[in-house]
């Protein structure tokens, strides 16, 4: 089969799928050497030797190309906390997983070298959370929740808890009140506890 200007489909595809690594490897370099803040869709069509209307094209805007980045740059973390050790693994009760998890974050957040924070610091909140990252963070928790026996609405209630972690709230809290990591993480554990309590605390009609 060919396109309508005669190139084969497959060679099409091909081209397609080089120009995409191209583009992305393009991003990573100037991420890497000037910092996510800093990159602009016209630098890394000048540094991947394209126009720029193809870097749209391709990831729709500046926000979207950082989506695949910071999926990218994600991964391992997501793995480790489905299939890795405990506790942030299977292996430790729910909670303690849980706990892990929220401490994992906040930790990142206040760590200014953390690749995966730098690129979603630059994304709107709607559009992190609509990430695969973003989705599959709000899916993690909404887990655990479960797991842990919270019998209330456990997809709305991560969603609560993970507002607690999000660059709008932990950096206020921590560049702009001086509050150490140590404490949001204090936190966070008093949180876990409290929505998972065995008395039912968040029991419907509890």
């Amino acid at each position: 089969m060919e396109t309508p200007d005669g190139t084969a489909v497959g060679t099409e595809r091909s081209d397609a799928a080089r120009n995409r690594a191209r583009l992305l490897e393009a991003a990573r370099r100037l991420v890497s050497e000037h910092g996510a803040e800093h990159v602009t869709m016209e630098a890394v069509a000048k540094e991947a030797g394209v126009g720029k209307g193809t870097l749209f094209r391709r990831f729709g805007d500046r926000e979207g190309l950082l989506c695949v980045l910071l999926d990218e740059a994600e991964a391992d973390f997501r793995e480790v906390c489905t299939s890795g050790p405990p506790p942030l693994g299977p292996g430790a009760p729910a909670a303690d997983r849980l706990t892990a998890f929220g401490w994992t974050l906040i930790d990142r957040i206040a760590d200014v070298t953390d690749l995966g924070a730098a690129l979603a610091r630059q994304l709107r909140p709607r559009n992190r959370n609509a990430s695969e990252t973003g989705r599959a963070f709000h899916r993690h928790v909404s887990d655990l929740l479960w797991e842990a026996g919270v019998d209330t609405d456990s997809d709305v209630l991560a969603h609560v808890l993970l507002a607690f972690t999000t660059f709008e709230t932990a950096d206020y809290l921590v560049r702009d009140r001086g509050v150490p990591a140590d404490d949001l993480q204090a936190t966070w554990a008093d949180l876990v506890r409290l929505v998972t309590r065995p008395d039912g605390f968040l029991a419907v009609g509890g």
